[in-house]
């Protein structure tokens, strides 16, 4: 069994992708990702341990079945949860809904869900719930609204200390996960 120790950053990019074009960094959701990639270089304690960086990389016009999802596979069960960027920008593109089902639904990785529109722990609830803006982006991602009920799933809002204390909370990390479940931040 491979040593889990990363993180998996999931989230949307318009297809076809490439890291190196300026229509990849005016991507919305590729840009709050590389915002942990620049927390991390600036901080090397910032707990983000990148799975993207774990194995080579790929061009974004190789051959899904044979190059491209099993390399996300492999990244994922290199993975100890998913991060996933979730925005009125999220489309549900193959290779998020991919990501999203095989690290849930195959391998039970809990997930911690970042929602880039919102900047503060009161901003996402109200009377102590998510709030209804907030869930109805579930149904920019199907497959993540219908499995997220599977494993723990912890939302927070594009706070870097509220983001760095959900990276270390190990409730959700596959081998300490807690129950199935909804959770947040209680204000």
């Amino acid at each position: 069994m491979a040593y889990r120790n990363g993180n998996y950053a999931a989230f949307y990019v318009a297809e076809p992708f490439n890291a190196s074009a300026l229509g990849a960094h005016a991507t919305k959701d590729f840009c709050y990702y590389n915002m942990l990639r620049a927390w991390k270089g600036k901080d090397t304690s910032f707990p983000f341990n990148d799975s993207h960086d774990k194995t080579y990389n790929v061009r974004d016009n190789s051959a899904w079945e044979t190059t491209l999802k099993p390399r996300l596979r492999e990244r994922i069960r290199n993975s100890k949860n998913i991060v996933l960027f979730l925005s009125s920008n999220t489309v549900s593109s193959r290779a998020l809904r991919e990501e999203i089902d095989y690290g849930i639904n195959d391998q039970g990785l809990p997930v911690i869900v970042i929602y880039p529109e919102y900047d503060s722990k009161d901003s996402l609830l109200i009377n102590g719930s998510l709030k209804q803006s907030v869930k109805n982006l579930w149904d920019k991602l199907p497959i993540f609204r219908d499995s997220m009920n599977k494993v723990p799933t912890l939302h927070v809002p594009n706070k870097k200390e509220i983001i760095e204390a959900a990276l270390n909370n190990n409730d959700f990390m596959l081998a300490t996960k807690t129950s199935p479940d909804y959770y947040w931040y209680k204000v």
